[in-house]
């Protein structure tokens, strides 16, 4: 059993990577990982809610963010390809500065649409930012992951998230403040720069030491290991397709609550500053503080306890959100709902994601988590495009959110399952290991 699973760091241990040079660096990547989800998530629903757009029609946008479903689709071009005159810089390296210019292009091209006039000019746009969005999140993925070692997953997995949320609540927060007071162009084309921080960090850490080339023959043998390879080593580990069901149906319920917020703080009556200051303000320190506990947490009770008690915790937060709907407008109450939400998902950010980057092969990193990451929201993501807005209108919003706690629970059973058989343990690849070879059991 590895040491990241039972864990057996002490207190200063826990503290110590948090300052350290890969686990900040993840922090940036995590920066520009978040601002495209806000750029076609919250924001977009937020401005087209604005211009009068049903919320059918708002929701069923968020269909768009399928692009992060499906890029495992197009992951081995970002694995296998290599990229003229850019590659002197490293296969990471090379792809983290591309992918970086075409989300930039991308918000820019979205943010000189007009939702009222062109509807389906908009659902282009914000597809293109989709798939520009998804293939960053391939590269950022693959790139945290091989930079940091085996005991900094766990910090490195929460930093990441701390930056997401940062990317997203601040670009999100800015976009709303600017869109008050001037427009949703002038927000979109600012908030292009947050693709900067992770094309920084990638240029100052360079290329990661524990990437691995891809095995193969010269005359396009890379190319197929690239497509092929992370499927075969995924799928002949044991309980591969039990680890995999685990990854679809431990966020639905998250997934679906999620991506519904700004539409309950609308209808409760909250205007764009005190969404973008219960948002940023409140949202921040709880994330902040959730990141540092669910670290110390993953240092001293190890992976699979840390992974158990964070599942638990989401799921509670997500029937916080039906307490702020039955009790209608109150910014106590929002502050306690975005609080803990954050607070959860700070600790999840640790745990969960620690163990998707463990389950990783150093050969394919950024393909396999790819699918991993993929596969971990598809299925709340469909039924919140699909369903979400009609389901509220149907049953309200307290009823729904009360759906998404129940949706929550097999996740939460099936992990626990997972532990009492040793698959947890098993399931792990060479991300895990310092040697890059296949993880002890």
């Amino acid at each position: 059993m590895t040491d990241i699973a039972i864990g057996t760091r002490s207190w200063l241990d826990a503290v110590k990577p948090y300052v350290e040079k890969t686990p900040l660096a993840a922090l940036f990547l995590g920066i520009s990982s978040g601002f495209p989800f806000a750029m076609i998530g919250a924001n977009l629903s937020s401005r087209l809610a604005q211009d009068g757009i049903d919320k059918k029609s708002v929701t069923a946008f968020s269909l768009v963010l399928l692009a992060y479903n499906l890029k495992w689709l197009w992951a081995w071009v970002v694995e296998g390809v290599k990229l003229p005159l850019l590659h002197r810089l490293g296969q990471r390296v090379s792809w983290m500065l591309l992918a970086g210019v075409l989300v930039m292009a991308a918000v820019v091209n979205l943010a000189l649409v007009d939702p009222a006039a062109d509807l389906m000019a908009t659902v282009r746009a914000a597809i293109l930012l989709g798939v520009a969005g998804a293939t960053f999140d391939i590269i950022i993925d693959g790139y945290r992951i091989e930079i940091l070692r085996p005991e900094q997953l766990g910090i490195g997995a929460g930093m990441s998230q701390y930056g997401w949320r940062i990317g997203a609540a601040a670009a999100g927060a800015l976009g709303l403040v600017l869109a008050q007071y001037w427009d949703w162009t002038v927000a979109y084309l600012v908030c292009a720069l947050f693709a900067l921080p992770a094309m920084l960090a990638a240029l100052v850490v360079g290329e990661p030491e524990r990437h691995r080339e891809i095995a193969g023959r010269k005359s396009g043998g890379e190319l197929v290991q690239a497509i092929i390879g992370p499927f075969v080593d995924f799928f002949k580990r044991k309980g591969a397709l039990l680890v995999l069901l685990f990854i679809i149906v431990h966020k639905i319920g998250d997934t679906l609550a999620n991506l519904t917020f700004r539409l309950l703080f609308n209808d409760l009556g909250y205007s764009n500053e005190e969404i973008a200051l219960y948002d940023v303000g409140v949202g921040f320190w709880a994330l902040l503080a959730g990141i540092f506990v669910g670290g110390v947490l993953y240092a001293r009770l190890g992976l699979k306890r840390s992974v158990l008690i964070s599942l638990v915790l989401m799921a509670i937060s997500n029937f916080s959100f039906a307490a702020l709907a039955a009790a209608g407008k109150s910014n106590i109450g929002m502050a306690g709902a975005i609080g803990f939400e954050n607070f959860a998902s700070g600790i999840g950010g640790v745990a969960v994601v620690a163990y998707f980057s463990a389950l990783c092969d150093l050969r394919f990193t950024a393909a396999q988590y790819a699918m991993i990451s993929a596969a971990a929201s598809i299925v709340g993501r469909f039924l919140t495009g699909t369903s979400a807005g009609a389901l509220i209108e149907r049953f309200g919003y307290v009823d729904f959110y009360v759906l998404t706690t129940v949706l929550a629970l097999p996740g939460i059973i099936l992990f626990w399952l997972m532990m009492r058989s040793g698959l947890v343990d098993s399931s792990v690849g060479s991300a895990a290991t310092d040697e890059g070879g296949q993880a002890p059991a």
